[in-house]
């Protein structure tokens, strides 16, 4: 029996889920499909990426295969590691009967490399090849994905985690990447293919009816002192996590270290944010999605036996990313979110709006001179949540005092609230800036700022 999900509309998009799968049944299917492919290596210098149809069981064991898109044919596609500072090439070959195109989301690199059709390069046509080459500046957890059509490709599977090495790793035993995402499923299968469904857009956006998480490794030891990299690879479902079994803190939130380890509760993801925790090893380590109804089982790692060579130490917090420090904002721009259902009128034309303005327009939304520091007020005056992205770079969230918060490429903001950011725009180039609910994306969600 499908594992299901139900949903109905709501504010948080996530709320007043049923499940309907015996739990036995479903956790003894979770081991035999949630492992992430084979990674590349951060020794090599150039890596391969092929675009294509691929068949991935997602459902459990002796039920339907789901045809799906993937890289090197697999769904995720296969983990990379890159060396920090160091120059990697990684050519994507479109094998798809489509066009494409490859977003590193949250690495700060070159502008021509973005991976965003129209905006700072040319599709990947059918049958053709295009190298991505650029220097990971920042230590962290981040992931590629595809970024034309990307509500839809997404949504089939075109994703995969990128982790740009420490260059002095923290003192663990084992370091596992934890990809969460969702997908629409019939009784067979097969994916549901309505991606850009007018009331889906309109609201919480296109969300699956079964969810799980895909491990980079399957075993642990009790005792053992382990990194868990989460990565909310879903198009719109925002993900509220709890991982039992271990103790310990959250040390970096969307690849960036923060200034002191975080004591570790449940965690919420939006769509594209990642947080990394280093924790120990107690028992049996679940991964569940936090429901009124209930935990919804997404993935466990097996405890084998027991580390007995391991002593407790404190948590240390990972190394510091190297950013500029901000100035006095010489800018302060407002950018409010509009439209949906049950939202007000805008004067976009498409059902979701930014500053009554919907889809990539001649101008931008802002224009700074490199280096500038400016506050981006995001107003959210919808009855939705919207996890707000920009390319390129990272921004400070800043308190209601001001003060300046965490380090962030993705922000939340919750349905009728509000939050300011703070960046300083050094990287050059034309970037985008949308919502990463990608429903809402396509629905009109979307402009893009200048950095000259």
């Amino acid at each position: 029996m499908l594992n299901a999900i139900r949903h109905s509309d709501n504010l948080s998009g996530y709320a007043n889920i049923r499940l309907h799968m015996n739990r036995r049944t479903f956790l003894a299917s979770v081991s035999a499909v949630s492992l992430l492919p084979v990674r590349g290596f951060a020794a090599q210098n150039a890596l391969h990426l092929k675009a294509q149809q691929v068949t991935r069981q997602i459902l459990p064991q002796g039920e339907g295969a789901t045809a799906m898109l993937g890289f090197n044919g697999s769904m995720p596609g296969p983990e990379l590691r890159l060396r920090r500072d160091a120059r990697i090439a990684i050519d994507v070959h479109n094998a798809l009967d489509e066009g494409t195109a490859v977003h590193w989301h949250g690495i700060r690199l070159e502008n021509m490399m973005d991976g965003v059709p129209m905006l700072t390069q040319e599709l990947i046509e059918p049958g053709d090849t295009m190298t991505y080459s650029f220097v990971p500046p920042d230590a962290g957890t981040y992931w590629y994905h595809s970024h034309y059509i990307s509500y839809e490709q997404v949504a089939r599977g075109m994703m995969g985690p990128l982790i740009v090495e420490d260059d002095v790793p923290p003192d663990v035993d084992h370091d596992i990447t934890v990809l969460l995402s969702d997908w629409q499923l019939d009784e067979t299968g097969q994916l549901l293919d309505a991606f850009a469904d007018m009331h889906s857009v309109a609201h919480g956006g296109y969300m699956g009816n079964f969810a799980r998480a895909f491990l980079s490794q399957e075993r642990v030891s009790t005792g053992d002192r382990i990194r868990l990299r989460l990565i909310n690879a879903a198009t719109n479902r925002i993900f509220p996590v709890a991982v039992s079994g271990v103790s310990g803190a959250v040390v970096a939130l969307d690849g960036m270290a923060l200034s002191a380890p975080r004591a570790l509760g449940d965690l919420e993801l939006a769509p594209a944010q990642r947080a990394d925790l280093i924790v120990d090893v107690k028992g049996p380590v679940g991964f569940d999605m936090v429901t009124r109804q209930g935990a919804y089982r997404l993935a466990e790692l097996i405890v084998d036996g027991s580390n007995t060579t391991r002593h407790a130490t404190s948590i240390k917090s990972l190394a510091p990313p190297d950013l500029p420090t901000p100035d006095k904002p010489a800018q302060h721009l407002t950018l409010t979110m509009m439209g949906g259902a049950m939202g007000g009128r805008h004067q976009g034309d498409n059902i979701w709006s930014f500053n009554n303005t919907s889809d990539l327009q001649a101008d931008p939304f802002g224009s700074f001179r490199r280096g500038e520091t400016a506050r981006i007020t995001l107003v959210n005056d919808t009855a939705f949540p919207h996890g707000i992205h920009l390319h390129g770079h990272h921004f400070y969230e800043t308190d209601k005092d001001g003060t300046l918060g965490d380090l962030r490429d993705t922000t939340l903001v919750h349905a009728g609230e509000s939050r300011d950011i703070i960046c300083v725009f050094d990287n050059p180039g034309r970037w985008l800036l949308h919502c990463h609910m990608l429903s809402h994306a396509v629905g009109g969600m979307r402009t893009w700022v200048n950095v000259a």
